[in-house]
């Protein structure tokens, strides 16, 4: 019994200094965003492919790609109190279709590639000081596909994929909300302008698509 009294105590006692600690960090005053100060954040994103616009030679159709989930991190260090750069990064996986092509007039999965997106963002930050801050950004965005894979001879008429990096611009708009101390929750919306070519079956189909995806996130952030 005495055993059992004390490991409730210990419990006890851990439990109240865990909810106290918990308390300081909800009672601490927001520190805003200022000149100098370096932020992290942690996302959960949604990437929307838009294949705003698609072709496919010697087939026919259009390209389709899956939407995704996927973590995303991103870092930023302010410039002056309103104006901070953002480095993004996260990677995603996305399976393939032709639509409407002589392979199928449906969807004919074509295969599946990994996507890695760096982007660098110049961002600006309307009242920086207040637990409320929404920001506006613009800027750089190089695509990276890796791993790419296609069904294979015997399951299907595609043997090969490949596809070719790009170079684009990218926008954004979001909020941070300095809920307690340093820490921050966040909601961010990105479209990022993509293009890319695929290569089928070495070179034999080409594919153009404006994959153009929407990337809508929320998360939590910690400023340094």
């Amino acid at each position: 019994m005495r055993h059992f009294l004390l490991a409730t105590a210990l419990v006890g006692a851990m439990a109240f200094s865990g909810a106290a600690s918990a308390q300081s960090v909800w009672d601490e005053k927001p520190v805003g965003k200022e000149a100098g100060a370096f932020m992290m954040r942690a996302r959960a994103i949604g990437v929307i492919p838009l294949n705003s616009s698609s072709s496919i030679s010697v087939i026919g159709g259009h390209v389709e790609t899956s939407n995704t989930a996927a973590p995303e991190l991103d870092f930023s260090y302010f410039l002056t109190d309103n104006v901070a750069l953002e480095l993004i990064a996260a990677t995603t996986q996305h399976n393939i279709y032709a639509k409407g092509s002589a392979l199928s007039s449906g969807s004919y999965y074509v295969g599946n590639t990994w996507v890695l997106p760096p982007t660098l963002l110049l961002q600006y930050h309307f009242m920086p000081h207040q637990r409320f801050s929404p920001y506006v950004g613009a800027g750089l965005n190089v695509t990276f596909f890796y791993n790419s894979s296609a069904p294979g001879a015997g399951t299907s008429a595609v043997t090969s994929l490949g596809l070719s990096n790009n170079v684009g611009a990218a926008v954004q708009v979001g909020f941070d909300y300095n809920f307690a101390g340093r820490w921050f929750a966040n909601v961010d919306f990105k479209q990022i302008f993509v293009n890319t070519e695929a290569s089928i079956n070495g070179g034999a189909i080409k594919a153009k698509t404006s994959l153009n995806p929407m990337v809508i996130g929320a998360g939590i952030g910690y400023r340094f």
